[in-house]
């Protein structure tokens, strides 16, 4: 086993070089594709809102089985990655129409700041906000992102030492899943934008936590952890959107690494790159990954000939590799050419120009046991690849990968 681990690694490292030489050419075709299915995606949005004719339907999020296009309102999980598209699209174009469109879409959803009720405010709030703060400094979205981490804040337990993930603030279980160290990044940028080192506790409080109770000795992650949230002590394990409990969903190994190197960036702690790099190698090394580097949604589901992939797993890995590959010293090389793979083949799951009703990715799965968003395009695996793109070019140009 050992060995074909070995060969997997060689073989990805050795493509490093192939993948460097056709750096720019690939991210500006990607590009040109994404500008085109975006124009798409825009004319097939609004027609929805209007067959719908509901004023609070104003985000786009996945194609149904018939390959409808659906639209959410604000306070769904997956509101704020389309503006946070439009926002990758203003950053790498300079096209003054995607910045009109990334304000407009990120107008939409702004009500979310206050929403006590969700953990999801990190991808609601810091990928549109969180972007368009980043790349115009708007002071109004400064105080958008204060106040999300706010209400984000008021689902922290300090005896369990965690954010709530599901369910309402009081109720006796206590649901924290492995997808919640996303909504770190919101945190540290409120404390770094308001000086209020609450929020940075919190995000490295629930890191410590996640580190210690989600994960397995082989470093593959539960999705989901249940406390009592009068003790904090750990109620059970299970992994309700993968294959089973003991199995590694292949989305939330993909949010781990992302969330851990996030952690590293933002603090330093060498805990976390170890925990990164050990998410990393579990992925990378792992005998039931396709030799393109997608994962199927579970890296334990049998009979993977009839199982779906799933397009989203990959490019948050992807973006979060090429980050990664910028701390760690032993490893840089793995990861950057694992991200490029990733990315090259990734183009194989792009619907042909002007289809797909615009999305830019086709075979993401978003939960299998639930019937739900099998082998469909979704909104956050767009946004992701869009991301890893961004973080390729800057790489390529010598700058940080990730712009503050």
């Amino acid at each position: 086993m050992k060995f074909k681990y070995t060969i997997i690694a060689v073989t990805i490292a050795a493509s490093l070089n192939n993948f460097k030489a056709h750096a720019q050419a690939d991210i500006k075709d990607a590009f040109k594709f994404a500008t085109g299915q975006t124009d798409v995606m825009l004319t097939e949005t609004a027609a929805a809102k209007a067959k719908a004719n509901n004023a609070k339907l104003v985000e786009p999020r996945n194609l149904d089985n018939n390959g409808n296009l659906h639209i959410v309102n604000a306070g769904d999980w997956c509101s704020g990655f389309f503006p946070g598209w439009l926002w990758y699209l203003y950053e790498y174009t300079g096209d003054k129409k995607w910045l009109t469109e990334a304000q407009t879409y990120s107008s939409f959803i702004e009500s979310e700041k206050n929403n006590t009720g969700t953990h999801d405010l990190g991808f609601e709030i810091y990928c549109s906000f969180g972007n368009g703060y980043r790349l115009t400094k708007d002071p109004a979205y400064k105080e958008v992102i204060i106040q999300a981490a706010k209400s984000l804040s008021k689902r922290f337990n300090p005896t369990v030492g965690a954010i709530r993930s599901w369910g309402a603030i009081g109720q006796p279980k206590f649901t924290v899943i492995v997808d919640n160290m996303m909504n770190l990044e919101m945190l540290f940028e409120a404390t770094r934008l308001s000086g209020d080192s609450s929020f940075y506790k919190i995000a490295v409080t629930h890191a410590n936590t996640t580190i210690k109770n989600h994960f397995r000795a082989d470093n593959s992650s539960y999705h989901v952890v249940n406390y009592d949230q009068e003790t904090g002590k750990v109620i059970e394990k299970v992994t309700a959107q993968g294959y089973a409990n003991e199995s590694a969903w292949a989305r939330g190994q993909a949010w781990g690494l992302y969330g851990y190197t996030t952690c590293y960036r933002e603090t330093k702690d060498k805990v976390y790159l170890e925990q990164a790099e050990k998410i990393a190698h579990f992925i990378l090394y792992n005998p039931e990954l396709p030799k393109d580097l997608i994962p199927y949604w579970d890296y334990n589901v049998p009979d993977k000939a009839v199982q779906s992939r799933d397009a989203s797993a990959g490019a948050i890995a992807a973006s979060a590799l090429l980050e990664l590959s910028t701390y760690s010293k032993a490893n840089s090389k793995l990861y950057t050419a694992a991200a490029n793979k990733i990315i090259a083949n990734l183009k194989g799951y792009q619907p042909a120009p002007g289809e797909g009703k615009g999305f830019l990715l086709l075979h993401s799965t978003g939960s299998a046991p639930a019937h739900s968003e099998v082998d469909v395009p979704i909104i956050y695996a767009d946004y992701y690849y869009l991301e890893a793109l961004i973080r390729k070019q800057r790489l390529h140009d010598h700058q940080s990968v990730v712009k503050q």
